[in-house]
């Protein structure tokens, strides 16, 4: 069973996922600090993706196909663990000088949820390409 997503319905899901991932981390950050940092995020690493994805000779619909992972992945890593996250930025942003460290739970979280992501795309590439 194929899927097959064109050139412009990936630009469509790009523009997608790029809102909801704005949206998303964005809500997870507490100062206005981390908001801004992280509505740029996506942006610049659009910028620098495109041409190194055409250098490498990847077609612009992989290249999309990997920007969406990146994206939603960093959805699904933080948003679940979004007070601890919170509490967390914003103690390091009141004490630059200590090093907080992280929480348990999202010791655990962040490794299990990245290896998930990356099967998932790994394995609906072919699906939809």
């Amino acid at each position: 069973m194929s899927a097959h997503v064109s050139r412009d319905g990936w630009v469509l899901i790009a523009g997608v996922v790029t809102i909801v991932h704005v949206a998303a981390m964005r809500w997870c950050m507490p100062t206005p600090k981390t908001k801004q940092r992280i509505t740029l995020a996506p942006f610049a690493g659009l910028i620098l993706l495109v041409p190194n994805a055409m250098v490498k000779g990847y077609s612009f619909s992989f290249t999309l196909y990997l920007y969406c992972c990146v994206l939603l992945g960093f959805v699904v890593l933080l948003v679940p663990v979004r007070k601890k996250i919170m509490a967390d930025t914003l103690e390091q942003e009141q004490k630059p000088w200590d090093k907080v460290p992280l929480n348990t739970a999202t010791l655990y979280w962040m490794p299990i949820s990245i290896t998930v992501c990356i099967i998932g795309a790994v394995l609906l590439w072919p699906v939809l390409k």
